[in-house]
């Protein structure tokens, strides 16, 4: 076997493999999952979660996860916390605790001081007859029979099982507060997926410029419209409402149609009909219709009246594309 083949074998083997450990944690839930969420759910406080080594990088993203679907929650390295951190938990705070053996030395110093406060503590672990097993109150079993390691060693198989455990707390959670793509959006206002949810044309058309002619308005002052406004369009306009528009695109057909073009204006030019989209509408709309139009810009409206125009070049600055 050459050393490809050798490669795709092994990274199969482990996809198979942790496939099938993360396929039985349904087969592991028990009413101690339920009994969780519903503590999370009911809860005045925040989720701190802690753990140690490869379990404390699971928890920061569950922490995350948590964070960005509505429920507050805290990361504590579990280390940090025997030695000060430990201030991190306040009176109404549920505990997770993450760890595969459930007996780390930083657990077990952990969790009596955890219990003397009164917080509630939730294991999830893949020993539930360990320390941490039998002192939580609730355990969510994530017991794997193989790490992917061939030396059945490094943490693999069971960290994908803690992580996919978290984020089905996540996503209970997500569905008992009935948390909603503009819930989403208010809590990613920076990143691309919440600029999809939250941002709408008027939001890139207003810092546009403007551009738009009249119907009789001649051939020459239409290019320079064009030109100073620099969206390689204008609106053809009469009474605030669009009547038609004029791109680049059919500037250059009309030089290739008549080298006497001076005589002629907008409405000799332009096309009827053209694409708009109302201001109020979401940016993501209007990439859908231009996509489906194989145009790169279209005219804006607010009440039927001609608002401006908004570009693909804003959409792909915005990061929408």
């Amino acid at each position: 076997m050459n050393i490809k083949n050798s490669i795709l074998s092994v990274a199969r083997k482990t996809i198979d493999l942790e496939s099938s450990a993360i396929s039985n944690l349904a087969n592991l839930l028990t009413d101690d999952f339920a009994d969780a969420v519903e503590l999370i759910y009911n809860s005045k406080g925040r989720v701190i979660i802690t753990g140690i080594g490869k379990s404390a990088i699971i928890a920061n993203k569950i922490v995350a996860t948590l964070n960005s679907t509505g429920t507050p929650a805290v990361f504590m390295h579990a280390a940090d916390a025997i030695h000060g951190d430990l201030g991190l938990v306040l009176e109404d705070d549920v505990v997770i605790c993450i760890s595969k053996s459930g007996n780390t030395p930083e657990i077990k110093v952990l969790i009596p001081l955890l219990k003397s406060a009164n917080n509630k503590m939730i294991a999830i672990t893949g020993n539930i007859t360990s320390y941490l097993g039998q002192q939580a109150d609730y355990v969510l079993n994530t017991h794997v029979e193989q790490e992917a390691c061939p030396n059945n060693l490094a943490p693999t198989t069971s960290t994908t099982a803690q992580l996919v455990i978290g984020d089905a707390i996540a996503i209970c959670l997500v569905e008992l507060r009935g948390f909603s793509s503009k819930d989403f959006a208010k809590y990613h206002p920076g990143g691309a997926l919440g600029k999809r949810l939250y941002l709408r044309v008027s939001d890139l058309s207003s810092v546009n410029e403007k551009p738009q002619v009249g119907l009789d308005t001649n051939v020459k002052q239409v290019i320079v419209e064009i030109s100073e406004k620099m969206l390689g369009v204008t609106a053809v306009v009469e009474d605030e409402k669009i009547i038609g528009i004029i791109t680049d695109g059919d500037l250059r057909r009309m030089l290739t149609k008549s080298d006497a073009f001076i005589h002629l204006t907008a409405k000799d030019i332009m096309s009827v009909n053209p694409k708009r989209i109302d201001e109020n509408a979401m940016a993501v709309e209007a990439l859908e219709l231009m996509e489906n139009n194989e145009i790169t810009q279209l005219l804006v409206e607010n009440k039927g009246k001609y608002a401006g125009v908004v570009h693909l070049h804003d959409l792909i600055k915005e990061g929408i594309i």
